[in-house]
């Protein structure tokens, strides 16, 4: 027999072993299929249907009838877990750990889940013991990364700032800007606290964490004015504007207040004009408008209103300079009454516009905010209103 019949044998030999294993396989298939309640399919029909209160429903039946699927417990848990019913979750997840015959593969995952239960439910304590025992184990980042959500929300910043560490050299990416940002809570909780010589020590730790964390620089500008310092001050404010200019207009109130108490007061106003040149926003030209309307008189004010609204157009920016106009001597009592009319009006259209918005989450505010209110995260917030935002896009 020469080398292509055997060939051509091989392939048949190859084809039917294939055929086999199909069959056998299938058989094996259709008899699992079979040991299986009809409710497990209803569930799984109704889940694809967007149907999840008749899914749970379903399932349960099908755990009654067969109390050893422990995927299908799991599955229970979860969908449990995202109606809010946390503590039927709870009670689901506990009965799988009092299992003696569980794996130690599904232990851990039983205890995972458990943790995030304890979570939802706000049960924060029980929610980090839980997390605390999958130390070392598979699930021990996923742990750690729950354990810093807890240590956030309780404001536990030194316990945070070692789990945010700990996932950091774990691998998990750079946590800098967390890290500095907790030193910043640690040093607001004691300058609140009169103890200032801690908060320095934890703003310089802030900025060993994070170079370009300019609260810091703020926090300890804050400081040094407090104390009195204000040459001091000023030096720590003006780093902002090297750090990340755009944040400049967060410290302009306090630096032209600076500058002014020092006998300043033209030195601080035109430095503030020429960062308002540099970067340009609302908040910028309010400290520097208030300023000059101090220093200068209204009608230099007006023009500095009347100047950047040319300059960069808003309904922000024209609100600002109608509040000076209006500041202004008019000629008669209707020309009042009718600034008056679109003043009022303007600010009824801005009140949305001047808003700070999350660029991770959307969420609006109307303050500035270093962590996000709604996503939580850190520094998501641009130091610019809503328009200057669409603006810049368009």
């Amino acid at each position: 027999m020469d080398f292509q019949q055997w060939w051509l044998l091989a392939i048949a030999g190859a084809f039917a072993l294939g055929w086999i294993a199909a069959r056998v396989d299938l058989r094996a298939l259709l008899t699992e299929s079979r040991s299986l309640p009809r409710s497990y399919f209803k569930g799984l029909n109704f889940l694809l249907s967007e149907q999840p209160d008749r899914a749970i429903d379903a399932f349960i039946e099908v755990v009654k009838l067969d109390p050893e699927t422990i995927e299908l417990h799991f599955a229970l848990g979860s969908l449990f877990r995202r109606r809010g019913e946390t503590e039927r979750a709870i009670r689901m997840h506990q009965n799988l750990l009092n299992r003696p015959d569980l794996p130690e593969d599904q232990r851990l995952h039983a205890l995972f889940e458990l943790g995030l239960d304890y979570l939802k439910a706000g049960l924060l304590d029980r929610a980090e013991e839980t997390f605390r025992k999958l130390e070392g184990s598979t699930y021990g980042t996923d742990a750690q990364r729950h354990l810093l959500e807890i240590f956030e929300i309780e404001k536990e910043w030194k316990q945070a700032i070692e789990i945010a560490a700990a996932l950091q050299s774990a691998g998990t990416g750079s946590n800098q800007v967390r890290i500095a940002q907790f030193h910043c809570e640690i040093a607001q909780v004691a300058i609140n606290e009169s103890r200032l010589n801690d908060a320095k020590t934890a703003l310089t730790d802030a900025l060993a964490a994070n170079r370009q964390n300019v609260r810091a620089l703020i926090q300890l500008g804050d400081i040094a004015a407090g104390e009195h310092r204000d040459e001091d001050a000023i030096v720590s404010w003006k780093r902002v504007e090297q750090q990340n200019a755009p944040y400049v207009s967060l410290v302009g109130d306090r630096l032209i207040d600076a500058f002014t108490r020092l006998g300043h007061g033209e030195e601080g106003l035109k430095l503030l004009r020429s960062w308002l040149d540099a970067n340009p926003s609302i908040d910028l030209l309010e400290t520097v408008v208030r300023a000059t309307r101090s220093a200068q008189g209204v009608e230099a004010a007006n023009e500095v209103a009347r100047l950047e609204l040319h300059r960069s157009p808003s309904l922000l920016a024209l609100a600002q300079y109608l509040d000076t106009r209006s500041q202004l001597a008019l000629p008669t009592q209707e020309d009042r009454g009718d600034l008056d009319v679109v003043k009022n009006l303007l600010h009824h259209h801005t009140r949305r516009l001047g808003r700070y918005v999350c660029s991770h989450c959307g969420f609006k505010a109307r303050q500035f905010y270093w962590q996000c209110p709604g996503c939580s995260n850190w520094e998501t917030y641009p130091p610019r209103r809503t328009e200057e935002l669409e603006t810049q896009r368009n």
